[in-house]
Parts: C-alpha cells; sequence; structure tokens
C-alpha cells in the first residue's frame, strides 16, 4: 500500500521537525515528529492541531511563499510559549528568517554558525499574518497554468518546458504504465487522453505533488503513490514508463538521480515495453539508457532538452 497523503498526527507527540537540520546545530530530539512533505509518510503540517505543540524544529526552505508558509503553520500549532527554531543557509533564505519571524509577532534570538542563520522564538500569545502567509503558500489554481499547484512543488508557477516538449512528442499509449515524478500530473494527463490506457500510477516524493496531481488528474484509471520514484514499490511488467526525472537534490544538481531513475523504469517494464522521457540536452544518459534497453531513439531536440524513446 502506498502511505497515506495526509496521516494523522500522534498525539503522543508534542514536538516536530520540518527537514533535517545538522544536528550540530540544532538538535531536534528523538522524539520529534517529521512533518516534511518530502519524506514519504510523515505527517503534514497542516494536520496538526492549533496550539498543540512544544517545540518545532525546521530547516527552512529556500522559496520564500513555501517558507513564511510552514513557518506561520509551525507557529499556529504551537502553545503560547511553545518554541520555534528556525535554520537556513544565509543565502537561501536565511538572510530574511529574522524579519519574517519579527512580522508573524515574534521575538527573535538569532545566531549564525557554518554558514546559517538560526532563529529561535517563543511563540507570542496573537500572533500577525498567518492567514495570509498561509493563503499564499498553500494549496491554489493558478490561470496560467491551468492547473492546481503549490508554493514548492517543482515548477509549480510557470509551464516547464521540458515537460511541455515531452508531452508535444507522446505517442497514444494502451495498457498499463507509470509517471516516476509525476509532479502536477501534466504529463499522466496527456498520457490519459489515451482510452487504450487501463492503468496509470503516478508517483513523487512530494505530498504536495500528489496531493495537486489528485485534483488535476480526476480519472479514476490514474492511481497515486506518494513515494521515491527509484524504489516504487507493486509495479512490474508494465507496458509504458514517462517521465521528466529529477536531476537536483537538496538544491545540487546529483546526475545520479536521473540515472537511477532510469534504472528503475527498465526494471519495471516488460520485455517490449517502451520508456519516454525528457532530459536537459548536458545530462549524460545515453550511457545508461544504451546499456539497459535494446533500442534508444532520440525523438526530439529543441530549447536545451532532449526527448527519448527507449524499447526494453
Amino acid at each position: 500500500m502506498s502511505p497515506d497523503p495526509n496521516p494523522a498526527p500522534s498525539s503522543a507527540s508534542a514536538s516536530v521537525v520540518y527537514g533535517t537540520p545538522s544536528p550540530e546545530l540544532v538538535e531536534a530530539g528523538a522524539d520529534a515528529l517529521q512533518t516534511s512533505p518530502l519524506v514519504p509518510g510523515s505527517t503534514a503540517l497542516e494536520a496538526l492541531a492549533p496550539e498543540s505543540l512544544e517545540r518545532a524544529v525546521m530547516a527552512a526552505p529556500p522559496g520564500t511563499l513555501e517558507r513564511r508558509y510552514v513557518q506561520a503553520l509551525a507557529l499556529r500549532a504551537l502553545k503560547p510559549g511553545g518554541e520555534l527554531i528556525v535554520l537556513a543557509p544565509k543565502d537561501r533564505g536565511g538572510a530574511r528568517l529574522r524579519s519574517e519571524l519579527t512580522g508573524f509577532g515574534c521575538e527573535v534570538e538569532e545566531t549564525g554558525r557554518r554558514h546559517q542563520r538560526i532563529c529561535r522564538v517563543l511563540r507570542p500569545d496573537t500572533l500577525q499574518g498567518i492567514e495570509a502567509a498561509t493563503g499564499a503558500g498553500g494549496p491554489q489554481r493558478l490561470a496560467g497554468l491551468d492547473l492546481w499547484t503549490q508554493p514548492g512543488v517543482f515548477s509549480w508557477d510557470r509551464p516547464d518546458p521540458g515537460t511541455q516538449l515531452l508531452i508535444q512528442h507522446l505517442p497514444s499509449f494502451s495498457g498499463v504504465g507509470a509517471d516516476l515524478g509525476c509532479g502536477l500530473g501534466q504529463i499522466a494527463r496527456a498520457v490519459l487522453a489515451s482510452p487504450a490506457v487501463t492503468e496509470m500510477t503516478l508517483v513523487d516524493i512530494d505530498r504536495r505533488a500528489i496531493d495537486a496531481a489528485a485534483r488535476n488528474v480526476p480519472d479514476p484509471r490514474a492511481r497515486l503513490v506518494w513515494g521515491d520514484g527509484r524504489v516504487t514499490p507493486e509495479l512490474s511488467g508494465l507496458d509504458f514508463v514517462v517521465m521528466n526525472p529529477p536531476f537536483h537534490d537538496a538544491g545540487v544538481e546529483s546526475r545520479g538521480l536521473g540515472v537511477a531513475f532510469v534504472t528503475r523504469a527498465a526494471a519495471l517494464l516488460r520485455k517490449g515495453g517502451v520508456l519516454w522521457l525528457v532530459a536537459n540536452r548536458h545530462l549524460p544518459y545515453e550511457d545508461s539508457l544504451t546499456r539497459l534497453f535494446t533500442r534508444v531513439a532520440p525523438a526530439r531536440e529543441a530549447s536545451g532538452f532532449k526527448v527519448y524513446e527507449a524499447r526494453k
């Protein structure tokens, strides 16, 4: 079974952690409940009852709307007097932490260590601007995308050119398939336009993407899995896989990440099954594709991206 996208919080936990803050900088606590949407099976910050926590430790994300959103949710969940510790690299949002927390009505103690800013606050009785921050950073439908989306999800506020290029060149599929790293669900929605597709599994490690894809792809043939596309369970013998594989891990380019997705796709496909993928032109996936597939054909190259068709 896939993890529940919104598991209920544990009533026994009085503290939470968001992400993976360095234990050399702050101790989250062994009993802290994980709340990052990038950790499958974690509890959603949105699900925490107001004024239910004693302590929260947060490795703040770099995006402004996303960062303000999670700080606001954590403050809302803390009891008055509860402790919030937020840290981030100075050049990835850390320099703004003090002003953001002050804007919520908090008095801030700030320190710096190992190129990170670390802010500690005690939740005041009265908070300011929480509704504005949660509204701006929460799920929303953008007219320019015509999709449900949320800040923090890949390409959340603009069409991704690689995804668009792949969609433009996809054939009509049939049978059972998967989209590994489905994001908001645009590729899956295009694939499911074919009535010959009987089932499609959409996988993403970001709970927010899965939540958005569930709204963007309201098709009974679609099955949504919150999980890591490199180790997706309960899939085998697929007729097709489509994907725009990620190549950044914690903000750092990782070519091995995309190769792992290609390797997983090959393992999931039946003999004769096909993989369609798009990748940035500079990423060297050809060696992995030719090693794992019997036929590899570049289908299109444009705007810095390459589309491949690979048959097992």
